[in-house]
Parts: C-alpha cells; structure tokens; sequence
C-alpha cells in the first residue's frame, strides 16, 4: 500500500479507473430504482412509501461509510503521514456530506406519511443529524487551514477532529436499540434481514451502484486536488525564479 501514496503511481490507477466506477455505478443505481418501482409489491404496512429506502438506505451507508474513510486517513496522516491520506479526506468530506443531506432528507419524506411528521427528535436522526454538522466542521476547518497550501496534507487538528468524529458512527449504528424511538429497529444485521426476500435485492443493486458512484466522485475530487496542488507548486517555484 506504501507504493500507492505515491500521487503519480495513483493517478495511474485513478485515471482508468473512475469512468468504470462511475459507468458501473449509474448501471446498478438505475437498475435497482427501476426495479424497486416496477418490479416489486408494496411493502405490507408502509405501502408504496416504503420504495424510498432504496434512497434512503444507501445515503445513510455512505453518509457513515464516508466518515468511517475520513476517519481511517486522518489517522494514516497522523500515524505515517501518507501524502495522499490527507487529500482522500479531503475528497471524502463533501460527497459524504451530500449523502447524509440526501439521508436526512429521504428520511423526512419517508417519516411524514409513516409517522405523521417531517421530524422527530429521535437517537437516529438526532445523531445523523450530528454527523451533517460534523462534516461542516471539517469541511470548514481544512479549507481554513495552511496544510491546503503544502501538498494537501491535513494538519494535526483536523485529523483529530475526523478521529474524534467517528466516536458518532457507533452512536448512529446503535441508537434504535439504545433509545426508544418511532425509527424502527434495525432491518439488516449480520443475523440476516427483516426485510422481505421479495423487496430487498434491489436494494442490494442501489447500495452497489452507489458505492461506486460514491468512490467515482471521490477519486474525482483526488485527482482534482492533485491537480491544483501541482498548479500551485509550479507557481511557486515560478515565484521564486523571478524573484
């Protein structure tokens, strides 16, 4: 793995390999939303409004996934200082945040007919919640700070910050088990699934698909970031010539 942290030996790799991500990814996203629309019943209690899960249920995977991944560079960046760890988290933070506005809103919409409200201020939402501001934390401070100005890299604040962050992925995992709530419980463990047979492998093409839209955009945003470094370091070393 040491190999790959080196930026040219990964935007080898990168290159090829996000237009397969994105191209696999639209095939399975568009795939299980066909499917969970036309090819499968209602759910028995919840009706049509059910179908939103095959949203819902992957933003919430990867609003968690995404912070988990940040999470795991910020602690390469502080551990072995990988010049990439620090420019994957980067990346991570924003489709990671996008996916839990996407969450909290499927989540909403799901709630309003099943609940009788937009909102409850219950452990699942309240925690996902948490994990919005989380990222806009992080969001915020590595855009503040002047490791952007030297190869990318995270400084040792906001690392900390994404490892002391992920104490709330637990919290979001468990919190339908620790407090009572009009949320249900969980549908999937490694036990198996509440969810009928009949209604849950589209959501296996969805959480596929984008997973890999998910990884797509990420190494997009990498090699973006990589490419504004580069810029940056040339104008310096331009800067420094003609002074």
């Amino acid at each position: 793995m040491h190999a790959y942290a080196n930026p040219t030996r990964f935007l080898a790799i990168a290159r090829p390999l996000t237009p397969w991500l994105l191209g696999l990814g639209l095939v399975f996203v568009l795939g299980g939303a066909l499917a969970g629309l036309t090819m499968v019943p209602g759910d028995y209690k919840q009706g049509e409004t059910a179908r939103i899960l095959y949203v819902h249920v992957p933003s919430a995977w990867l609003g968690m996934g995404g912070w988990t991944s940040l999470a795991i560079a910020g602690l390469v960046q502080l551990v072995w200082r990988h010049p990439l760890a620090g420019i994957a988290a980067r990346a991570v933070a924003v489709p990671g945040m996008l996916f839990t506005v996407l969450c909290l809103a499927t989540g909403s919409i799901w709630g309003k007919p099943t609940w009788g409200t937009w909102w409850e201020w219950d452990g699942r939402m309240t925690s996902m919640l948490v994990l919005l501001f989380l990222y806009a934390g992080f969001i915020a401070l590595t855009n503040g700070d002047d490791a952007q100005r030297q190869g990318g890299s995270l400084s040792r604040g906001a690392a900390i910050y994404a490892l002391v962050g992920a104490v709330n992925i637990p919290i979001i995992n468990r919190s339908v088990v620790w407090w009572n709530s009009l949320h249900q419980g969980p549908s999937i463990t490694l036990g198996g699934s509440s969810i009928d047979g009949a209604l849950l492998w589209p959501l296996g093409l969805t959480l596929l698909g984008f997973s890999l839209l998910f990884g797509a955009i990420v190494l997009m945003r990498m090699r973006r970031i990589i490419a504004d470094n580069r810029v940056a370091a040339r104008l310096r070393r331009l800067a420094d010539e003609e002074g």
